[in-house]
């Protein structure tokens, strides 16, 4: 399994055909690619907070439960259960003929149109460009005009990844908004830190009773440096306590910048098993143990919540936490505003690699829930526990 995730992390990283510095250069100044905005959530710092998830992650966690996070680049994902092509439906084809593959008939009646146009390319012929938004004509057709949906025999569509990758924002828009049921969804907006801002300070009342604030997500919020700063500072600015979650897998560069605007720091600590980590995540862990460290030398005011998602024949063993646990001592502990979490592993984010046309990497394992609650006692006779292990069994990870 392992050299199996190696190669899968590999061709991930091949997959996408435009580097993150490119993707950087076309994006408007001073903006990022949101993916979420996740308003009313408890579990990611203190009191009731608004996550705003960015685009775009250094590591590739098999377990991941946002896939959509991890590539810089926007993307297409698709929910075949909102699909109506069944019923006749063809705006994405006419759209972008060359990112959908053919379908079967759409139905059985005799002069039902087909569901892919004209343009598609024929076995052997190169891919079609990109033919922009479908015209007003087209659009204004009704797609099931003709078909006797009863009498269907369609299948839901297939995305051609590699084609959509070749695509620029403006066109990759126009795609996922030809979809009048929504099975299609652009993954990454391009927005602005005032646009965020503005949209976070909607939920200031919650704020203000609940002692919650900003949290922001991603993907890796420190490889958008820059951006994070002014989102934070600018946080600040209108009286919004500030929080990130980080696989601290950056410059420390960034994660200072980032500490003069923080009240709290959510902070992944996976494995203290460096060939382990590299193995599992593409990178060692050197690095993330390295920032960690400074950060508690260089902010012992700000509060630091570690967590390290328990993972089935990754860290599932009570000796790799108490190597982290002894980690945390060793840096001040609760001194130093250090608190612990082990995080049970989950599969909520399958569905989501299939919609974005992968598999998912962690297959059918399961984490045994009697040595969780063994992991669980451990952390909780450490003295580093935070409050969440006392009040819920259940707290699960929502990002890497």
């Amino acid at each position: 399994m392992q050299q199996s995730l190696t190669d899968r992390i590999l061709a991930d990283r091949e997959q996408s055909s435009r580097p993150t510095g490119e993707w950087r250069r076309l994006m408007p100044q001073d903006s990022a690619l949101v993916f979420n905005i996740q308003h009313y959530s408890l579990h990611d710092g203190p009191g009731i907070r608004t996550i705003v998830f960015l685009k775009g992650c250094p590591l590739r966690c098999p377990w991941c439960s946002n896939p959509e996070s991890q590539r810089f680049g926007p993307e297409v994902s698709y929910v075949a259960d909102k699909c109506i092509a069944s019923m006749g439906c063809n705006r994405c084809a006419l759209a972008c003929p060359s990112a959908v593959s053919p379908l079967s008939s759409v139905a059985s009646n005799s002069g039902a149109a087909s569901p892919i146009s004209s343009g598609f390319p024929k076995p052997g012929e190169a891919s079609s460009s990109f033919s922009g938004s479908p015209s007003q004509g087209e659009l204004s057709a009704k797609p099931t005009e003709g078909v006797d949906p009863t009498n269907s025999t369609a299948s839901p569509i297939t995305l051609n990844h590699p084609e959509l990758d070749r695509l620029d924002l403006t066109e990759l828009t126009a795609f996922a908004k030809s979809c009048p049921s929504k099975a299609l969804t652009l993954e990454g907006k391009p927005m602005t830190v005032d646009e965020v801002l503005d949209v976070v300070e909607r939920d200031e009342v919650f704020f203000d009773r609940s002692g919650g604030g900003l949290t922001v997500s991603g993907g890796e919020p420190l490889a958008h440096r820059a951006f994070l700063t002014n989102l934070l500072a600018g946080a600040h600015d209108r009286s919004i306590t500030t929080a990130i979650e980080t696989c601290g897998y950056a410059p420390y560069a960034s994660l200072a910048s980032a500490a003069e605007h923080l009240d709290n720091v959510l902070f992944d600590i996976k494995s203290m098993d460096d060939a382990n980590h590299r193995e599992w995540t593409g990178f060692g862990n050197k690095r993330i143990l390295d920032n960690f460290s400074r950060l508690c030398a260089d902010h012992p005011e700000i509060p630091k919540l570690v967590r390290t998602p328990i993972i089935p024949g990754f860290n599932d063993s009570r000796k790799d936490v108490a190597a982290i646990i002894d980690f945390l001592h060793g840096l001040g502990g609760r001194e130093a505003n250090i608190t612990y979490q082990p995080l049970k592993y989950h599969r909520f984010g399958e569905g989501k690699y299939h919609a974005l046309g992968r598999d998912y990497p962690m297959g059918s394992v399961k984490l045994d829930d009697n040595l969780f609650n063994a992991i669980r006692d451990d952390v909780l006779a450490s003295g580093l526990a935070a409050d969440a292990l006392y009040h819920d069994d259940d707290i699960e990870d929502d990002e890497d």
